[in-house]
């Protein structure tokens, strides 16, 4: 007898959905099926669509700022997770340039993530590095982390790698096979200036930042091979010049994330009297960018939300260098990109995902995978719940098409007809 049936569910199979049941024992989806078996529990669906557990590959809780860290803790950011049919997220450790540091920040993040409800896993990150590269990977990888993040700006506080080191890791991630994840902006043309306010952020991070740095970096993957991830591309003009240029090694060796916000905000937000709350970097970009971003979805590979949620006080500052930045969002993240896409954009946030990051059994509904999936309810609605710790999200108020009404991870809900249950995750 199986534990779970889920049945009259409109089940997302290899892109296309077909209305069948889900049979799961323990944490494994072990039948699917048009008939109806026997089950310990029978929950039904009633045509709501069940899709794959959304994969969220860049989120930042706890993230450390010095003076601060971001509010959300493992506990409180999955919670929001899973109420966004999110199963699985990749966060980042804390940027070190030698391997024994490495060691120690994999450990210390393990510790902070113990009460994840989600099954979660690291990037290692790399700052400004003073040692052998070779080894500091060698170490990454004996620790289990297959992918490396990288800055090409922030040298004000030595986070930048340089191009020399980018070369030499992308020759390294050929050979041993990993991702390199990189935060694209020309440092040099980024400009931090003690009187800038918030109004002044694209100023200080202008779109010309992103594009430079992005078709350089793609011209060191063609030229030197390796596998690239674009971290959080804001403009479509950015995209479109990729795509020009670079369409031969585009998702393939060199690949595209953005974020739900760049999508669904112009920097028209910024210019508002409460502007500081939608401040982040890169910055949201021109109605224009946004246009072009939206018609050129197909060429983005993954979203991730980049979530790195504060307090409205934390936040409310005039001088932009007071300012952290960043936003929360990882609890509409799929609200707000299938609304504006519709089915093209699970795969995105889904296999894409799994695939890149060697997440074997996840990203997709099968016989065999584990059950790990969410339930979506088509209804026209107003995002106007908020399950997060701080005091805002820029996102109230958006149109959705459906609601999470159930979210399962391995076998066990973690929502359950809108409510929150608590189960212990894994490390991945």
């Amino acid at each position: 007898m199986y534990d779970i049936g889920i049945i009259n569910g409109k089940v997302y199979i290899e892109g296309e959905y077909k209305k069948t049941n889900l049979y799961i024992k323990g944490e494994v989806i072990e039948k699917i099926t048009d008939d109806f078996l026997e089950a310990k529990e029978i929950i039904n669906v009633s045509e709501a669509l069940v899709l794959p557990g959304l994969i969220d590959p860049h989120v930042h809780f706890h993230l450390n700022l010095g003076k601060m860290h971001s509010r959300d803790d493992f506990l409180s950011g999955t919670i929001q997770a899973a109420f966004g049919g999110v199963t699985t997220i990749i966060d980042f450790l804390d940027p070190v340039d030698n391997p024994q540091d490495l060691e120690n920040a994999y450990r210390n993040r393990l510790n902070e993530a113990a009460n994840s409800t989600v099954d979660y896993l690291f990037h290692a990150t790399i700052k400004n590095p003073k040692c052998d590269l070779e080894e500091f990977v060698l170490k990454m990888k004996e620790l289990g982390m297959h992918s490396l993040k990288l800055f090409t700006t922030y040298s004000d506080s030595d986070r930048r790698t340089y191009d020399k080191d980018i070369i030499e890791l992308l020759k390294l991630s050929e050979k041993y096979r990993f991702l390199i994840l990189a935060h694209i902006e020309n440092d040099d043309l980024i400009t931090l200036d003690d009187e800038f306010s918030f109004y002044d952020l694209n100023r200080s991070r202008p779109t010309i930042s992103e594009t430079s740095e992005a078709l350089k970096l793609a011209g060191y993957v063609r030229e030197h091979g390796g596998y690239l991830y674009m971290v959080h591309l804001s403009s479509g003009y950015t995209l479109e010049k990729l795509k020009t240029n670079y369409a031969d090694i585009l998702n393939k060796r060199f690949f595209i994330e953005s974020c739900p916000h760049y999508f669904a905000f112009t920097s028209d937000e910024v210019q508002k009297e409460n502007g500081y709350l939608y401040t982040l970097a890169p910055p949201l970009r021109s109605r224009d960018e946004i246009c072009r971003l939206r018609e050129n979805i197909d060429n983005v590979h993954a979203i991730g939300t980049d979530h790195c949620a504060f307090f409205m006080e934390d936040k409310n500052n005039y001088r932009l260098k007071s300012i952290p930045l960043g936003i929360g969002g990882i609890e509409y993240s799929f609200d707000v990109m299938y609304q504006l896409f519709g089915d093209k954009i699970v795969d995105k946030m889904s296999i894409n995902i799994a695939r890149l990051h060697g997440l074997n059994r996840r990203g997709s509904i099968k016989e065999g995978n584990f059950a790990s999936l969410f339930v979506y309810d088509l209804m026209d609605n107003t995002i106007d719940d908020f399950h997060g710790f701080t005091d805002y999200t820029v996102y109230k108020g958006l149109r959705r098409k459906g609601r999470v009404i159930h979210t399962m991870n391995r076998g066990k809900f973690i929502i359950r007809n809108m409510n929150f249950h608590y189960n212990h995750a894994k490390k991945i």
